[in-house]
């Protein structure tokens, strides 16, 4: 029988609904923590097949997911073209910014299949030891991984990406082209060592205007979704167009995904009418709902199925677990999915 998420994923409404959770490998997990302090840095935890293949099993051990999502980061890809990658403890990720064409042509996409070597290795690792549960590969949107790459660090309203979309079309759109590119690239090998399904994250798709929306994050998901058809026709695209509003429906309509990602702000049956019927809809419990546990739980997570029954469904979060969250509160929501 295909796996419960491949089902939802080719238009099914599977009930009860496959579950996992966004983050579900990480520092909520004393296990986790283990393995981290092991590594010494984040950038080595990615990079070291074995190290990585433990963090992405040690959530379906403990919970029996439907799914396991590759250990990595978003940022791996500027990373793998020569964009010097760091993780400053407490301030998150820092690259040197590119804000001319100088900054652009630095990058080297020769670079990329030896570099993400070892990463395809963890997912050749993983793809071995599956079983039941469908093996998610994954990689950052361009554009949510332009931001990082622009503004050379996390931001609130990422103001210089955007600046350069409106004064600086041509550069900018090199950049995007560039990445999308590569990142069809670095799919398609992570598909090739057995990922059976891959996701695109676009985090900060909601500081964007509906124009440049449409140019940033709807054409360039498109493009990434029709190559991964073409060459693997079998193979389903998830989108998570975080914070992308009434814009959600026109990005599922358009991109060809096969799923559709709603955040923690999204109103699950507004969003049932804006996608389209075999388009399932993943999420969106409240990450702090899960941290909070008990009634207001089990509460939110019973008003998401009602709301999600009958139409193709994936249970998740709206947005990836927190630290804080307790194991047992994870534990419980699972059992409560699965009884549904």
């Amino acid at each position: 029988m295909t796996k419960k998420l491949l089902r939802a994923l080719a238009g099914e409404a599977v009930w009860p609904p496959p579950v996992w959770l966004m983050r579900q490998a990480g520092r909520y997990l004393p296990e986790y923590r283990q393995v981290r302090a092991e590594a010494g840095s984040f950038i080595d935890l990615c990079t070291r097949p074995d190290l990585a293949t433990e963090v992405t099993l040690q959530p379906l051990r403990r919970y029996g997911f439907d799914a396991a999502i590759l250990f990595s980061d978003i940022l791996m890809l500027p990373w793998a073209l020569g964009q010097g990658l760091r993780f400053a403890e407490g301030e998150g990720p820092q690259l040197p910014p590119i804000r001319d064409a100088a900054g652009l042509a630095a990058l080297d996409p020769a670079r990329l299949p030896e570099a993400i070597t070892p990463i395809i290795e963890t997912v050749r690792r993983l793809a071995a030891q599956m079983g039941d549960t469908t093996l998610i590969g994954f990689a950052g949107s361009p554009f949510t991984v332009s931001c990082y790459m622009v503004e050379g660090r996390g931001s609130k309203e990422y103001e210089h990406v955007r600046m350069m979309a409106w004064r600086e079309p041509e550069l900018y759109g090199r950049i995007i082209d560039l990445v999308t590119e590569q990142t069809i690239v670095y799919l398609s090998a992570q598909i090739d060592a057995g990922a059976e399904a891959v996701m695109l994250f676009d985090s900060w798709s909601g500081v964007l205007a509906p124009s440049l929306f449409r140019a940033y994050v709807i054409e360039p998901t498109r493009r990434i979704t029709a190559a991964i058809r073409a060459r693997y026709p079998h193979v389903p695209v998830i989108g998570f167009p975080r914070l992308a509003g009434t814009m959600l429906g026109e990005y599922a309509a358009v991109t060809g995904v096969q799923g559709v990602g709603m955040d923690t702000s999204a109103d699950p049956k507004r969003a049932a009418a804006l996608v389209p019927e075999k388009v399932a809809l993943q999420g969106n419990v409240d990450p702090l709902a899960l941290v909070a546990g008990g009634a207001a739980l089990e509460r939110e997570a019973d008003e998401l199925l009602a709301a999600m029954r009958g139409r193709p469904f994936i249970f998740n979060l709206g947005h990836g677990i927190v630290p804080q969250t307790s194991p047992d509160h994870v534990a419980a929501l699972v059992a409560r999915v699965r009884a549904a």
